[in-house]
């Protein structure tokens, strides 16, 4: 297992504390290797042919840093590394994860696959972001509903997916998606 994250700036730092943008400016490989605790490459370097699968996290930095989702919906761009990994993998039929909002690359990456973030309606609050599912169809692939502890396997494409945090839940309810995930792109390999 090895981490890559691209050298990039990040759009905008928040300050998760307040729940706000502050003026600081700071960038993604750094940031990265903070979480890995170092041990993390430029995702430049990286070469699918190395490698029996990827699985690209969630969170909102996916939406900002990642693609530009989070400012231009289903018009955004995606970073060109971030491009060229997806489609390098793919173009291996090598299996590609992808949790909580990253569904979205592949989405734009990959119109006719299919996907999941969860639900596309916002069952009892938990899924408030339910509209991202229509912005999926809308770019020519299928949204597949399941719930957060479920994931969902693209045989033809190879891609699998779990909405995690696009949905309100537990944690352990998130993990458990999550593991599926991860099991599904291991058999996949």
């Amino acid at each position: 297992v090895k981490i890559f994250a691209p050298n990039i700036e990040q759009r905008d730092v928040v300050n998760h504390l307040k729940g706000s943008p502050t003026e600081e400016k700071r960038n993604v490989l750094v940031e990265s290797a903070r979480l890995a605790r170092g041990n993390i490459q430029d995702l430049a370097e990286l070469k699918a042919s190395e490698f029996d699968a990827v699985i690209f996290p969630g969170g909102f930095g996916v939406a900002k840093n990642l693609c530009s989702w989070a400012v231009d919906g289903k018009n955004c761009t995606v970073n060109e590394h971030v491009n060229s990994t997806l489609q390098a993998f793919h173009s291996a039929k090598k299996p590609i994860g992808l949790c909580c909002i990253s569904p979205v690359l592949a989405a734009k990456v990959f119109p006719g696959c299919e996907v999941t973030v969860g639900q596309d309606k916002d069952v009892d609050g938990r899924f408030p972001d339910a509209e991202t599912a229509s912005a999926i169809a809308e770019l020519g692939c299928k949204h597949v509903c399941k719930n957060v502890n479920e994931s969902h396997v693209d045989k033809a494409n190879k891609i699998v997916t779990t909405c995690a945090f696009m949905c309100k839940a537990p944690l352990h309810e998130i993990f458990d998606g999550i593991g599926t995930m991860v099991q599904e792109v291991l058999k996949l390999a």
